[in-house]
């Protein structure tokens, strides 16, 4: 590393460079922790009022169903008019956050900033199966780039603000700051920088901290009581891996197929096929009104302990590992993070269920472990960053109890996904996005 960063002409160590940097990162990271609470705190509101009203439809006479079908229609329709405003707003914002950092496109300007909160609000809330970890990054890298540039730093600096403030974005996300800054340095740099360090430490904390302020300080999920697995269960989280490996290769090819064929279909205007998905989340939510949305409910109520029986598992798995891809295939705002860790704990539970049916009573208290170890693990092996998969569960559960099988099941996820030849998904959909430009 050179002595000194291009676009700033000041030596890396200097005082004066160190400060402006982190004084940048702490209110730009205020301005994200605020921002992101609020965004936050409407689709949690929204998640209560979906599930309200999916309960009015179903006590309504005759078809009750064309209801929510109508209703998220509208709603996917409205986000992709705000995409169709601001076309970078489109989809998770993660591969334009690395793209961004690898000098392959611009910066967001602060446009980007309404565009992901209100088209979030409108795409998520309606019920589609996206994360709030998308919206949250890229309104982060919005606010970085643009701090940076009022800050008078040079290009350099301005891109690697951007990333640090998508980390701090996932950090409010997730209430994960550790996480967050991890994201910055593994998924998205995957270097360790002095500068990236600093301006993302000091964002994700002020971020977390005023994000706070607004959703209160405590953990995403409350576990039930969980003791620590004994070492002789190792082997059966190590097979474990090894089958999310595979299932993470396959969920990510499921992403890229849907995205492929719908954008191949020329012959509807995009704003229509948001509008078609839409309404078919809907036709869901109406049966099964957990299956839609981020997931945070569903995964709190599998980590929570409480009992769910196997043939409901297996067809809530089914039908988020399609309808997720299907909702990031609709041309409107919205991430991956938060279905692929609901996909994760259900086939966490899945699995147990399924040994269980051979060793009766032997290891159905592992349910709610491997739940949390099917979280980290299946994000790993479709993100390929285990550490930032597994500090994120880490910190989402405020529990250490199942991190030796979280370790061993990760690796063998990941190294599953890599023989199976699935690239990042990431990756896989910057590539795809800079060969559309």
């Amino acid at each position: 590393m050179s002595a000194t960063e291009a676009g700033t002409g000041e030596p890396e160590d200097s005082l004066r460079g160190a400060v402006l940097i982190c004084v940048t990162a702490t209110i730009a990271g205020a301005a994200i922790g605020l921002i992101g609470g609020v965004f936050r705190w409407f689709l949690e509101a929204g998640d209560r009022l979906r599930l309200d009203f999916v309960e009015w439809t179903q006590q309504l006479p005759g078809p009750g169903w064309l209801v929510p079908m109508a209703a998220a229609a509208v709603g996917a329709t409205l986000a992709a008019l705000v995409v169709r405003w601001e076309p970078l707003a489109d989809g998770s914002g993660i591969p334009h956050v690395e793209a961004v950092y690898h000098g392959q496109v611009p910066p967001p300007q602060i446009r980007l900033l309404p565009a992901k909160f209100i088209g979030g609000v409108l795409a998520i809330g309606s019920g589609l199966v996206l994360g709030r970890e998308g919206p949250t990054v890229h309104m982060g890298a919005a606010i970085g780039a643009e701090a940076a540039r009022r800050a008078r730093m040079g290009d350099a600096d301005v891109r690697m603000m951007q990333t640090a403030l998508g980390g701090a974005g996932l950090a409010v996300a997730f209430n994960a700051p550790i996480g967050g800054t991890l994201f910055t340095l593994e998924e998205v740099t995957r270097s360790f920088r002095v500068r990236t360090v600093l301006a993302t430490v000091f964002a994700a904390a002020t971020a977390v901290g005023c994000a706070r302020l607004i959703l209160g300080d405590h953990p995403e999920f409350r576990l039930a009581p969980m003791p620590e697995p004994e070492l002789i269960w190792l082997p059966l989280f190590v097979v474990f891996g090894v089958l999310t490996g595979g299932l993470g290769a396959v969920y990510n090819r499921l992403v890229l197929w849907f995205l492929d064929h719908v954008t191949a279909v020329r012959a509807i205007p995009s704003v229509a096929k948001a509008a078609l998905i839409g309404a078919v989340i809907g036709l869901v939510m109406f049966i099964y009104p957990q299956a839609v949305g981020g997931g945070e409910p569903l995964t709190q109520l599998l980590l929570g302990g409480k009992h769910v029986l196997l043939t409901v598992i297996v067809g809530y798995l089914v039908l988020r590992f399609v309808v997720g891809p299907l909702s990031y295939s609709a041309p409107v705002v919205g991430g991956l993070f938060a279905p692929m860790l609901a996909v994760g704990a259900l086939w966490g539970v899945l699995f147990v269920g399924v040994v269980d049916l051979v060793w009766p009573g032997e290891i159905a208290f592992l349910a709610v472990p491997m739940a949390v170890v099917g979280m980290a693990s299946f994000f790993g092996a479709s993100v390929r960053a285990p550490i930032t998969g597994m500090v994120l569960v880490v910190e989402m559960t405020a529990s250490t109890a199942a991190i030796v099988p979280m370790l061993a099941a990760t690796g063998a996820a990941v190294l599953a996904a890599y023989l199976a030849g699935s690239p990042p998904i990431y990756d896989s959909l910057r590539e795809r996005s800079l060969a559309k430009t």
